[in-house]
């Protein structure tokens, strides 16, 4: 389905159509100038979020700006985007990203030319059904298992398919900051009325709604100071963890089998991704405190590591293509427009990582984005005429979609630090999720075993339900339980810290 376009798109953006990208698609541009009533929307910040919320709501036929500050223009080809783009803004440019089952549904449904150039841009497409562990007899195929496969590739292809596909249609401004937000007629006595945005250039822009899609370094707790809103409701941690990543290339394009997507050992994780191209990440993750693995950044070390996890040592037979790449002091934070039952501004929303933000031990971040996006338009569809209601909508929907899974994901973060700094203390931690006869022992054995119960599980995973949801199903806790009778859980393979010292010795 092609996207319409409603307003002036620039010639810079109708000259990308002769660029031999590998990504083309159907558009039809109606090129005219802003109607007294037609709506515009300006989005703050280019990223995958940010475009993708920009090309949902072109398809609802407003009128869209996005301004990007990084002023580097768009590379030439797929490779370049891997080899020369500096998306200085974006901190976890080259490290690992996933696009989970979820996030590549809406791709389907909404803007399936995105999801057709991530294709033709030879993104892998992955069945999670292929993690199926080997213990399950029952190899049957499921109605509705088409729901495990996403299609997935590293963060600077998906951004470049997406930028590509964007700036196509809209009118993508790089190279432009905003300076300050503009204000107008309160829509609510004492809070702020957004009516535009100044920009690095002088220019004001006129907007029925600003969409604050910075992400992690979202300035805009600033921007309402100097506008006297009262504060953000923001809680903020560190995750705790530093991250070393490698990533590899297959001589027959193609990805080896991952034994999973993440592995817990007692003091480390392996996390274990597709790429695109016949490429894949190995990202080994400690906590951050735990000073004696810190040689890990060297590629002996790290490599000595991989090949001592016998499920997982042939990943490293394709070839490195990167050092080991560092990251640390990753942030989880969580930000609220509503503060005690009153928005804090009006005529503005935050989406993805602006609003909350996870580390990427667990992969959602692009996902969560990708779906806030998506309710954000069905929220502008519903109110844009309304700012108060806007608000109020727009904070209903991030809380009833979007906050549980960063609830969740935090909880998660939580108790596995936990569980990696006892050992590091070498004490015991009460474990009530795998304490005999729990409800979270019985799941961590059933999913070995039972086929309907690994796909709940799966459902989980692919952020196709949250956990409460799968285990609220009819019948579900009992086919658990039944699973896991006189069954006991395994082992991966792989050396615990005792060994894993002596390696790095």
């Amino acid at each position: 389905m092609p996207v319409v376009v409603t307003g002036t798109v620039p010639r810079r953006g109708l000259a990308r159509h002769s660029r031999n990208s590998g990504v083309d698609g159907p558009v039809v541009l109606l090129d005219r100038e802003r109607g007294a009533g037609m709506p515009r929307i300006v989005v703050v910040g280019g990223g995958v979020v940010g475009l993708t919320a920009a090309l949902l709501l072109a398809r609802e036929g407003l009128e869209v700006i996005v301004l990007e500050r990084d002023g580097d223009a768009l590379p030439d080809s797929l490779d370049g985007a891997w080899r020369v783009w500096d998306r200085r803004g974006v901190a976890q440019f080259r490290q690992p990203h996933w696009l989970h089952p979820a996030g590549s549904r809406i791709l389907d449904s909404r803007l399936p030319e995105v999801k057709e150039a991530l294709v033709r841009a030879h993104g892998t497409s992955f069945d999670m059904l292929t993690l199926m562990p080997p213990f399950i007899e029952d190899r049957a195929p499921r109605e509705g298992d088409e729901r495990f496969v996403t299609v997935t590739a590293r963060r600077p292809v998906i951004e470049y398919v997406v930028a590509d596909c964007a700036e196509r249609h809209l009118d993508v401004r790089r190279g432009v900051a905003v300076t300050e937000l503009l204000t107008g007629p309160a829509a609510a006595k004492g809070v702020p009325q957004v009516t535009g945005v100044r920009t690095s250039d002088g220019e004001q822009l006129a907007a029925d709604l600003v969409i604050d899609a910075m992400g992690r370094r979202s300035t805009l707790s600033g921007w309402l100071a100097g506008l006297g809103a009262r504060p953000l409701a923001e809680e903020a941690e560190d995750s705790g963890f530093t991250y070393y990543t490698r990533y590899f290339r297959s001589a027959t394009g193609s990805v080896p089998a991952l034994p999973a997507l993440l592995t817990p050992f007692d003091c480390y994780s392996l996390l274990t991704l597709p790429g695109d191209a016949g490429t894949w990440s190995v990202t080994i993750f400690i906590s951050s405190r735990d000073q004696a693995l810190k040689s890990l950044r060297h590629p002996e070390k790290w490599t000595a590591l991989v090949a001592a996890c016998p499920l997982h040592a042939h990943l490293l037979d394709g070839e490195p293509f990167t050092k080991v790449l560092a990251m640390s002091g990753v942030v989880d934070r969580h930000r609220r427009c509503v503060v005690d039952g009153a928005p804090v501004v009006t005529g503005l929303v935050t989406v993805g990582d602006s609003s909350c933000c996870t580390n990427p031990s667990l992969g959602r971040g692009m996902t969560m984005g990708l779906m806030h996006a998506a309710g954000t338009v069905e929220v502008v569809r519903d109110h844009l005429e309304d700012p108060l209601a806007l608000a109020y909508g727009h904070d209903h929907m991030t809380q009833a979609r979007i906050t549980p899974w960063y609830r969740n994901t935090i909880k998660l973060d939580r108790a596995r630090k936990e569980q990696i700094d006892a050992t590091i203390e070498g004490r015991h931690i009460a474990d009530h999720a795998r304490e005999a006869g729990s409800a979270g022992s019985a799941l961590a054995v059933a999913l070995l075993y039972d086929a309907d119960v690994f796909r709940a599980m799966l459902d989980t995973v692919a952020m196709l339900a949250l956990p409460e949801e799968v285990l609220a199903r009819p019948g579900l806790c009992d086919r658990i339980m039944a699973a896991a009778d006189r069954r006991d859980a395994t082992v991966v393979p792989g050396p615990a810290r005792g060994d894993l010292l002596r390696i790095l010795a």
